[in-house]
């Protein structure tokens, strides 16, 4: 009896851990949905919204910080 006590489901981190990393799994996909659009419904007519600021610069500088969120989240150890 004794023995089923003592066996806890011991989770890989931390509640605030998980908490982080899904914060940063949210701001990946916020970047990614700032570099949708910007096409053409035309094939033969060029859109130069695919070059704004947003897509080209924005975007991938969110999807960066959110990359550094998860791999803080996972590196952080709650227990210091």
């Amino acid at each position: 009896m004794k023995n089923n006590e003592e066996h806890k489901h011991e989770f890989l981190f931390e509640k605030v851990n998980y908490k982080i990393l899904l914060i940063g799994i949210a701001v990946i996909a916020f970047g990614f949905i700032l570099m949708s659009g910007g096409g053409s419904d035309d094939p033969n007519v060029f859109n130069e919204d695919i070059f704004n600021f947003r897509r080209i610069r924005l975007a991938p500088t969110t999807v960066l910080i959110g990359f550094g969120i998860t791999i803080y989240a996972i590196l952080k150890n709650p227990k210091k």
